[in-house]
């Protein structure tokens, strides 16, 4: 059997009050967090200082660790259009830094992340961080939710490529197929 590449995964969950990053890595299946954290730009009063501030630490997380991919939070719909917009233009910055470096990117709704990760795309934030903390086997809490909101991306990311790959090279047509190519996993009664 041929040996996977490793695979490190960038998840952030973008804001400009408070922007969440992830980082995994993947190795013959086993995922292991490397860092998760927060910047603050909401301290900065400037709004494009806020943008550039961004722009800086996704640049500075993708020269640091050298992920091979990129995911990224999309922005839920609210009724505050500033908000909106406000999150947009942080979302496109962390985009651009990822583009910049030569990254694919991928972006990912909430729904589908908590989905992806709990089972249950309406899971609360804490249900998320617990199972984060579950299958990547770290203790701390993190003091901002955003934090482990971006490692949820990341992994999510990971999921969705792992489930969607081999679909792709198997090309099943019915049941019947699929049983003769997965003996093992036929239970019998």
């Amino acid at each position: 059997m041929p040996k996977q590449p490793v695979s490190i995964i960038l998840g952030i969950d973008p804001g400009t009050i408070v922007m969440g990053y992830g980082l995994i890595k993947v190795e013959q299946n086993n995922i292991a967090l490397l860092e998760m954290g927060v910047l603050k730009p909401g301290k900065v009063k400037d709004n494009y200082k806020k943008l550039q501030l961004i722009y800086e630490t996704v640049s500075g997380l993708i020269v640091k660790y050298q992920p091979t991919t990129f995911a990224i939070e999309a922005p839920f719909f609210g009724k505050n259009v500033q908000s909106m917009l406000k999150l947009g233009r942080a979302q496109g910055v962390a985009i651009a830094a990822a583009m910049q470096h030569g990254l694919e990117v991928t972006e990912y709704s909430p729904k589908k992340v908590k989905q992806s990760v709990t089972g249950n795309g309406n899971a609360d934030k804490e249900q998320v961080m617990k199972m984060l903390q579950h299958i990547l086997a770290f203790k701390d809490s993190p003091k901002h939710y955003d934090a482990t909101d971006a490692l949820a991306v990341a992994l999510c990311h990971h999921f969705q490529n792992k489930t969607a790959a081999p679909a792709a090279e198997k090309k099943l047509k019915g049941w019947d197929a699929f049983i003769a190519q997965n003996p093992a996993r036929v239970k019998k009664k």
